[in-house]
């Protein structure tokens, strides 16, 4: 059975790196094989955090090349142009054949179907494909030229038994491979992946990841069962420690009961975030004291488990003694001291964003009509735990703590929840805040910081968004949404920016409050296509949208993609074609506002009434449109419509008749066009 066996051993490679490597090999080996011809049964590459393996399995011995036609260069060119194309190809002046195409007369041939051996196409692929993997971050080491993550040492190549010699840097493919570690190296030489494999398991590393994962489960799972405890572990925490280790052992360690006095978030951080332990719950949901590590051998004197404990009580007791202090202290007197916190060299300190912030959740209190001193406040205190010991020492719980901290000093409990909440959505995928105070200071908050950033024209681009205002954008408009709020931005955004300049900003985008628009215009189209709707509906309705309601623009989007392919969207779609391709083969410059008092036909009448009552629903304000209606309104004049080109010449032999008609047409599809671009949907034209 054919076999090849690939190993690059390294120095420890962080985990993230290492199943990006191990991806990216994967894939551009498997990749090559295709293209190569090379039929295979399987492909696999393992990885831990000193090797990364490829074995491939049951391939022939040489690879079968069909003929094919090669263009080459153009008849007419240098000879030593053609002679070396020949050459290239393995032909000579006889196999050439002169064809004409589209671009000038070119010299073809015709290849012959030829073996070769699977050996040195595998030296080809394995090369490109070690050079190939993108590495986040890569470094130099001695004086070779040689990129890589950490410091190759070695490379392993066997193929059938014997090594398939090739070099990559400065390194030759070799039959050994070797373990590092308690100060012992061990080498030795490999004919075969059994062989292999059982050297590094007598040595107690398991090279296959997946085996690594299912093993740390299933001694999570038996210990959650013995100690009735509830199943529960972080995914990603559970991968990345996976790759951590070799030979995975997991220890169950207790830590003092006093500690559970503390906000359960700060116990998970110091275990999850700080220290890569995995927190225990009961099955209430409660956090325990108990906590699992997964320690790279077994622990036979107590030495790791007492270690472990001795760390996670020591951070504990400095996280108590943080908040015991900080709890305390008046979150209204903190405010000034933000003065000291920078929020961006150009746009002041953290206290000038609160300030802003107050008077803009105010504001937005108001047009939402919610208790606007709740408001003010929430946002007055909503980053005013920045300037505590515990959030400098625990960055990730900024908000949290401050709702902790509100809450201890008798704040209400939705100004409390606003703390932590407003900084919702914290990811893609991440929760939008849903109580009003929340909302209110969570919208203030992402439009106060893209304002800040478009003003001084820090914009995104194609490439990089440092401030992450695609984030802050997408947020926003989510929250919106989430919450079914009929919002116009642009009076918020235009008070924003005089705010800034009452604080002595600089403006130098003269065109940001535009250009904020548009940039969330384009963040919404994102926010459509992740919800399915067709890109034909996405461009009809956003290219011709000019309000800043993007709630509005939602319901518009959701509700033509629920009927464009039912009755009621077939039949809007066939009655605006018809008129549509009227309108555009007309050479007159029409505007849409016909003239009752030419009208002959009843045909013409009644389609004008029921414009214009289509048009007065459209007139009425965001909260009491009905969409809905509106739209099935637009299918039910099919029937109007139908009779108008039933019994209407439109060409009237009369000039003014017929260029009334063509203005009752262009008046149609400017109605229709007022709910979403009808030219835009496919069928259209």
């Amino acid at each position: 059975m054919s076999e090849f066996i690939l190993e690059l051993y390294s120095e420890e490679i962080p985990p993230n790196l290492q199943i990006n490597a191990r991806n990216d090999l994967q894939e551009k080996i498997k990749s090559s094989l295709i293209e190569e011809n090379l039929k295979f049964g399987s492909l696999n590459v393992f990885s831990s955090p000193t090797r990364l393996t490829l074995l491939l399995k049951d391939f022939s011995d040489k690879i079968k090349i069909p003929a094919k036609e090669v263009r080459g260069p153009k008849v007419g060119v240098i000879e030593d142009i053609v002679n070396n194309f020949l050459k290239a190809h393995e032909s000579s002046r006889k196999d050439l054949m002169e064809k004409q195409n589209d671009k000038g007369n070119f010299y073809f041939i015709k290849t012959k179907t030829k073996e070769v051996l699977t050996s040195e196409i595998l030296k080809k692929i394995v090369v490109n494909s070690i050079a190939s993997i993108k590495w986040k971050k890569s470094m130099r080491w001695a004086d070779t030229d040689l990129l890589w993550a950490r410091p190759l040492r070695s490379i392993l190549a066997i193929y059938n038994g014997k090594i398939l010699t090739f070099s990559y840097g400065h390194l030759k493919a070799n039959d050994w491979t070797l373990i590092d570690k308690d100060l012992d190296v061990k080498t030795k030489k490999v004919k075969n992946f059994k062989d292999y494999q059982n050297f590094l398991l007598s040595n107690n590393i398991m090279l296959d990841h997946k085996d690594r994962e299912k093993k740390i489960i299933k001694k999570f799972e038996n210990i959650y069962k013995v100690k009735n405890f509830k199943s529960q572990y972080d995914i990603k925490l559970l991968k990345e420690v996976t790759n951590i280790v070799e030979d995975p052992q997991v220890l169950l360690i207790d830590f003092n009961k006093k500690y559970l006095e503390l906000p359960k978030e700060i116990i998970i951080s110091t275990l999850q975030n700080h220290q890569r332990y995995f927190p225990i719950f009961n099955r209430k949901d409660e956090i325990t004291n108990f906590f699992l590590v997964v320690a790279n051998k077994k622990d036979t004197n107590n030495i790791i488990k007492d270690g472990n404990k001795r760390v996670v009580e020591a951070r504990l007791a400095d996280a108590k003694f943080f908040w015991d202090k900080d709890k305390s202290k008046n979150l209204i007197k903190q405010i000034a001291k933000l003065k000291d916190v920078q929020f961006y060299e150009s746009l002041g300190s953290i206290y000038d964003k609160t300030q802003r912030l107050r008077k803009l959740s105010g504001m937005l209190a108001d047009e939402l009509n919610l208790n606007k001193e709740k408001a003010e406040i929430a946002a007055s205190i909503s980053k005013s735990d920045l300037c505590s010991d515990l959030v400098n020492e625990y960055p990730d719980l900024q908000g949290l703590m401050g709702k902790y901290f509100a809450l201890s000093q008798g704040f209400e409990e939705d100004v409390s929840n606003a703390v932590s909440d407003h900084y919702l959505p914290i990811g893609i995928n991440s929760e939008t805040p849903k109580k009003p105070i929340s909302y209110t200071v969570s919208i203030t908050d992402k439009i106060d910081t893209l304002v800040g950033f478009f003003l001084i024209n820090e914009k995104p681009t194609s490439s990089k968004d440092p401030f992450a205002l695609r984030r802050s954008a997408i947020g926003l408009l989510r929250t919106i949404i989430d919450n079914k709020l009929n919002l116009k931005l642009r009076n918020f955004i235009s008070y924003n920016i005089k705010l800034f300049e009452e604080q002595g900003v600089k403006k130098i985008n003269e065109n940001s409050e535009n250009e904020i628009l548009n940039f969330l215009k384009e963040r919404m189209k994102n926010i459509l296509k992740d919800k399915n709707i067709k890109s034909d509906i996405i461009e009809a309705s956003i290219s011709s949208y000019f309000s800043d309601n993007y709630f509005d623009l939602y319901k518009k989007n959701t509700l033509m993609n629920k009927y464009i392919n039912k009755e009621v969207g077939i039949n809007a779609i066939s009655s605006y074609k018809r008129a549509f391709n009227i309108v555009e083969s007309a050479k007159e410059n029409l505007s849409g506002r016909p003239d009752a008092v030419l009208f002959r036909k009843e045909e013409e009448k009644h389609l004008f009434e029921k414009l214009n009552e289509i048009r007065k629903s459209l007139t009425v304000n965001e909260q009491q449109k009905d969409y809905e209606k509106l739209l099935l309104n637009l299918s039910e004049i099919k029937v109007f419509t139908d009779k108008f080109f039933d019994n209407v010449i439109v060409n009237d032999d009369n000039n003014d008749i017929k260029n009334n008609r063509l203005e009752l047409l262009k008046m149609f599809c400017n109605t229709f066009n007022n709910f979403i671009n009808f030219s835009k949907l496919e069928g259209i034209s």
